[in-house]
């Protein structure tokens, strides 16, 4: 892969093994592996005047993955779910064909004393042939995350296969997702533990990557799987992410992720119509941008 001009936000550097930039998707690297979107939401304060309230909203072509590290949302879709996620479990649910979701503050959380909420929001793209699956939704509680330690850092596989583990998130093409947390400063051994891109996001700290300081808001993006030397600081919070890059081109309006330009436009049209299914006892509905 080439790295020129692959990406150019203001804040992205080259450097060697690596690309530094803002979280996906970038102007010019649209997906690592898989992983088509990330929001990092937070940390906010959650009280009276302040909680989260999206009504419903459409998805196709992808998987969302919920991951929180406070706080706690309120999941309802239209396949019939309704779950709370609380940090350290992952909300998992796949649009396939179609599916529509809100996420609320719970209401036990709206009236009292100020809470925070922080975490990661992740769209993941299905392969072409599952584009069209009927939706799914799985619940994965924190315990039953593979976890471990080395070297003064805490690992939990939060989706698919890494360092020799494997998540029972049901995930639907090879990919991983993995949290650390260092109390020491570590090397970072990656090498023959991760199979496809790989990106590396620092949620709190610092890392250094081919002797050069990267700090908490930022992603580093791997354009190899050989990459040069990772100290981790001590006091520091990671995200990897990434895997086997999907074939085809992906295409990306608002919510709607597909492999052809076509689906997407047969969504738009779904949703302007009110054609999509429903969440039950629910009559919040987000406008499609212009």
């Amino acid at each position: 892969m080439s790295n020129k001009g692959l990406i150019i936000e203001e804040r992205a550097r080259d450097i060697g093994d690596f690309l530094v930039g803002r979280l996906l998707p970038f102007r010019k690297k649209r997906m690592v592996g898989p992983f088509i979107f990330i929001d990092h939401m937070g940390p906010a304060t959650i009280n009276a005047d302040n909680y989260v309230n999206i009504g419903q909203h459409p998805h196709i072509g992808l998987s969302t993955l919920t991951y929180l590290f406070e706080g706690e949302i309120r999941h309802r879709d239209s396949i019939g779910s309704d779950q709370i996620i609380s940090p350290g479990a992952v909300n998992w649910m796949t649009a396939g064909k179609g599916a529509t979701h809100t996420e609320h503050t719970p209401d036990h959380l709206k009236n009292t004393q100020d809470s925070k909420m922080h975490g990661f929001q992740i769209w993941v793209a299905l392969p072409k042939e599952l584009e069209k699956m009927h939706p799914e939704f799985h619940h994965i509680e924190k315990k039953d995350l593979p976890k471990w330690e080395k070297d003064g850092a805490k690992f939990t596989l939060i989706a698919g296969d890494g360092f020799g583990k494997k998540s029972p998130v049901p995930v639907h093409s090879p990919l991983f997702m993995i949290e650390i947390k260092t109390s020491n400063s570590t090397d970072l051994q990656i090498t023959d533990q991760l199979k496809g891109e790989i990106g590396i996001c620092v949620v709190k700290g610092s890392i250094n990557a081919c002797d050069e300081k990267i700090e908490a808001g930022n992603m580093i993006v791997s354009k190899t799987e050989e990459t040069c030397k990772i100290t981790v600081s001590k006091e520091t919070h990671l995200l990897l992410f990434g895997g086997e890059a999907l074939p085809e081109e992906r295409y990306i309006f608002w919510n709607f992720v597909a492999s052809e330009k076509e689906t997407i436009e047969k969504a738009k049209q779904r949703w302007a119509n009110k054609e999509f299914p429903k969440v039950s006892n629910d009559d919040s509905y987000i406008e499609m941008p212009t």
